[in-house]
């Protein structure tokens, strides 16, 4: 067939050919949902929303500058690659799913617009959990204010209404101007704490979307607000309760590690996360490595804990003892929270000899040694280097490294 290519191999086995045509432009494969962009060119959806994710304001085709990324979809053209895939069924080629489009934004403002209705919210709920694509039509300054409004009270609305609309928020986060209201008013930042601090009468569900929406806040804030937040009745104790869950729910202690390392971020909430419980709740978690999909952000929050005076002690009390905490961060250095576990590593065994020794008989040099020549950052480097200074005495005096100052920079 003139102007077509040959199918990918696994399909191309009868010498096979799909119309170029049904081809996306950027990936050369058939395209599963075709969208239509400002230049009249049509693509794969995820081709196109990942080429402009990547920075990338002109048409792939025409080079023509994009006047707008609205992507409208090709529904004569998914057909047409429907209708394609079904008579070539007996050449093994499937037919291409009917894409679930995004919700309707005039659905959307409509169902804001019943205020804090529960049928309304619910559906919006419904919505947002349905897919990324809902997310993002929802995420609008203009939803997102709205239901901030209803989570904390605002026009009427009761506890089950807030309830809801703080679950819709927790789902589509918010931005600085969001984040702005809610830390700007004391209610509302005890309101968050009273939600996080009742662990006996509140639901799981509740907390966790609070601690979803305190996490939100603190992400897009500044250091001022993450103190305003840290310092509230309940937050850092609801938080730690959210790490230490006992059923192991993956988004409870997801949302827990998350709202820690955000308000650690501020050096005055420190100190409260560990006599809170913290430093011990996190480096459980990181020994037992159920740190829910968040390692990076864990370590980095025993990290800055390690600092903070009683911090070590609670670090290594929670990984359950000094020896299994050097194993423990011995283990998670690697990808990109070997900078992390390698600064808490420092202040673990800083003080002890004998954790040094743990830590060179539990692979740290080697681990270390590939931090220095590897692509880490220059700051992770740094903390190999002094980490590698800092165990050269418990290093076998056998081993030809111990005299070698290669990898030895100044720190």
């Amino acid at each position: 067939m003139p102007g077509s290519v040959p199918l990918p191999l696994g399909l191309d086995t009868v010498g096979l050919q799909v119309p170029w045509y049904f081809r996306c432009p950027i990936s050369l494969e058939l395209m599963q949902d075709p969208v239509t962009v400002a230049t009249g060119q049509t693509y794969d959806r995820a081709s196109i929303e990942s080429w402009v994710a990547t920075g990338n304001t002109s048409c792939p085709v025409t080079r023509a500058p994009l006047a707008d990324f609205t992507l409208i979809p090709n529904h004569t053209l998914r057909r047409l690659i429907q209708e394609w895939c079904v008579a070539h069924r007996s050449l093994g080629v499937e037919r291409i799913p009917t894409p679930k489009q995004p919700a309707d934004p005039d659905l959307i403002r409509s169902l804001v617009a019943q205020g804090p209705a529960l049928p309304a919210l619910r559906r919006l709920r419904a919505l947002a959990r349905e897919s990324d694509k809902n997310r993002l039509v929802m995420a609008t300054r203009e939803t997102r204010a709205a239901l901030v409004e209803m989570a904390f009270g605002a026009g009427g609305s009761g506890e089950e209404a807030q309830a809801e609309a703080m679950a819709v928020l927790a789902l589509i986060g918010m931005g600085e101007a969001e984040a702005a209201e809610v830390v700007g008013r004391e209610e509302r930042v005890a309101r968050l704490g009273k939600v996080l601090g009742s662990q006996v009468t509140t639901p799981l569900e509740a907390r966790v979307n609070a601690g979803a929406v305190l996490e939100a806040a603190a992400a897009v804030s500044g250091a001022d607000a993450r103190v305003v937040l840290g310092a509230a009745d309940g937050v850092v104790e609801g938080l730690v309760a959210l790490v230490e869950d006992k059923a192991n729910n993956a988004r409870a202690v997801r949302v827990g590690i998350r709202g820690l390392f955000a308000l650690c971020l501020a050096k005055e909430n420190r100190p409260r996360a560990v006599s809170a419980g913290a430093a011990a709740a996190l480096a459980r978690r990181v020994a037992e490595g159920g740190c829910a999909g968040e390692p990076e952000r864990a370590l980095a929050a025993v990290e800055r804990l390690c600092r903070t005076e009683g911090g070590r002690d609670a670090v290594v009390c929670g990984a359950g003892g000094g020896e299994a905490a050097v194993v423990a961060l011995v283990r998670a250095m690697s990808g990109r929270a070997a900078e992390h576990a390698a600064g808490a590593l420092v202040a673990v065994v800083g003080g002890s000899e004998a954790l040094q020794v743990e830590a060179v008989r539990a692979g740290a040099m080697s681990q270390l040694l590939m931090m220095v020549q590897g692509g880490c950052s220059e700051r992770a480097k740094r903390k190999a280097q002094h980490l590698l200074k800092l165990l050269r005495s418990a290093w076998p005096t056998t081993d030809s490294m111990a005299n070698s100052d290669d990898f030895l920079q100044p720190y």
